[in-house]
């Protein structure tokens, strides 16, 4: 049965916590997450590009010269690909990228990703400090003192902590999230994921079953 160290503030291990269930416990499927991490980023395509065709270009009613007799290349237009100015021959043009990513591959991605994470010890239970105020120094402190300052770290969080947020997003490789909004591609990302009991037990009802 998986496992996660429980820390404190300081960065001091407490204790042990078991986790049961399938979101643990699975087998990491390392297909599964290569296969969500490309149609993830695929998603996140825009598919703005845009070029202008021999059709778009202005100008290019008159012939530039006549066909036959001046020792030049036949003409028809200024607006041929092959001129300075000209349109873009098979250029691109705005395409949605977009592909939907099945209910149950997406869930069976978030149980592989999570046990992956507590199979390698790099999901940890934590207590986050209070902050009365935002100071990006006192998580900046709090990290060096996990020994993961300069990790790429996921903090997952319940409800919503705006000094927490605020504190945190001048920190290169730190990000957080509240922990129903949580995705593969977030878990894959982050070296380590450090979670909030609360969030754990919201995870757990949420994508457990």
């Amino acid at each position: 049965m998986a496992e996660a160290k429980i820390f404190d503030v300081q960065g001091n291990s407490k204790e042990t916590r078991q986790l049961d269930g399938l979101l643990f416990n699975s087998e990491a499927k390392p297909h599964l997450l290569h296969s969500y991490v490309v149609n993830y980023q695929r998603n996140q395509r825009h598919g703005t590009s845009s070029t202008k065709t021999r059709a778009m270009v202005r100008g290019g009613g008159r012939k530039p010269w006549r066909q036959k007799g001046t020792g030049r290349a036949r003409a028809g237009t200024i607006n041929s690909p092959i001129w300075t100015g000209g349109g873009i021959a098979w250029g691109p043009h705005p395409r949605d990228y977009y592909r939907t990513i099945p209910k149950k591959i997406k869930k069976a991605t978030l149980k592989s990703a999570f046990s992956h994470k507590t199979a390698e010890d790099r999901l940890r239970i934590i207590d986050l400090p209070q902050l009365e105020t935002v100071k990006t120094s006192v998580m900046a402190d709090f990290l060096k003192g996990h020994d993961i300052y300069h990790k790429r770290v996921l903090i997952l969080f319940e409800g919503k902590i705006n000094n927490l947020e605020k504190s945190c997003r001048n920190i290169k490789w730190l990000a957080t999230k509240r922990s129903v909004l949580v995705n593969p591609f977030d878990l894959i990302w982050a070296d380590y994921v450090l979670i909030t009991p609360d969030a754990l037990q919201k995870v757990e009802e949420v994508f457990g079953k």
